[in-house]
C-alpha cells in the first residue's frame, strides 16, 4: 500500500510549479503598469546581483507609470541601467535620485511576441510537472521492485499520478489562456 502523503506530496510538488508559472505571469505586462514588472529584476549594485525590490520602493502612481524610489540615491544609475537593459523594452527616466518607468501601450507585434513568450514558459511549467511524474513513477517502480508494493497497487498509483499530472497541466494552461487573452484586450 502507498502511503497517502505521497501522493500529497507529488500534489505539492506540481501545485508549486503551476504557482511558480502563475507568479511569473504577474510580471508580463498587459498594457497597465504593474509593480510585479519590475518586482524580481536583477540590478547590479555593490558589487553582487539584487532584486528591485530590496534596493528600492516600487510604486504606480498611473495606469501607464511606474515610479521606482531607491532606498539609497547611489544605486539609482544601476536600478536605471538594469531597468533600460531589460527585456521590458521601456525607458527609465531618472529625476533626482527617483526613476520614472513609462509605460507605452503595446503594439500589436509586441503583444504576439509576448504571447510566445508566455507559452514557451508554460511548455516549461507542463515539462517540469511531467518530470515530476516521471520521478514519482520512478520510485512506484522501485517499491514494487523491492515488494514494498503490490502489482495493483502500482497500478493504482499510476493512475492516480497521471490524474494529478493532468489537473496541474490542466492549471498551467488555464493560467496562459488567460494572460494570452488579456495580452489581446486593448
Amino acid at each position: 500500500m502507498i502511503a497517502e502523503s505521497f501522493y500529497a506530496e507529488t500534489g505539492g510538488q506540481m501545485d508549486k510549479v503551476a504557482e511558480a508559472f502563475s507568479n511569473e505571469l504577474s510580471g508580463f505586462r498587459t498594457g497597465r503598469a504593474s509593480s510585479k514588472m519590475l518586482e524580481d529584476l536583477e540590478v547590479e549594485v555593490y558589487g553582487s546581483k539584487m532584486r528591485l525590490k530590496e534596493l528600492a520602493s516600487i510604486t504606480v502612481p498611473e495606469a501607464n507609470m511606474i515610479l521606482v524610489q531607491p532606498w539609497d540615491k547611489s544605486a539609482a544609475q544601476a536600478i536605471e541601467k538594469a531597468i533600460r537593459i531589460s527585456d521590458l523594452k521601456v525607458s527609465p527616466v531618472s529625476e533626482s535620485g527617483v526613476i520614472r518607468v513609462p509605460i507605452p501601450p503595446l503594439s500589436e507585434e509586441r503583444r504576439k511576441e509576448l504571447g510566445k513568450i508566455i507559452s514557451k514558459k508554460a511548455e516549461e511549467s507542463r515539462v517540469s510537472i511531467r518530470g515530476i511524474r516521471h520521478e514519482r513513477l520512478g520510485q512506484i517502480q522501485e517499491m514494487r521492485k523491492k515488494g514494498t508494493a503490490t502489482e495493483d497497487d502500482e497500478r493504482r498509483a499510476k493512475e492516480r499520478i497521471q490524474k494529478q499530472t493532468d489537473q496541474a497541466i490542466k492549471k498551467v494552461d488555464e493560467l496562459m489562456n488567460k494572460k494570452i487573452e488579456e495580452l489581446q484586450k486593448v
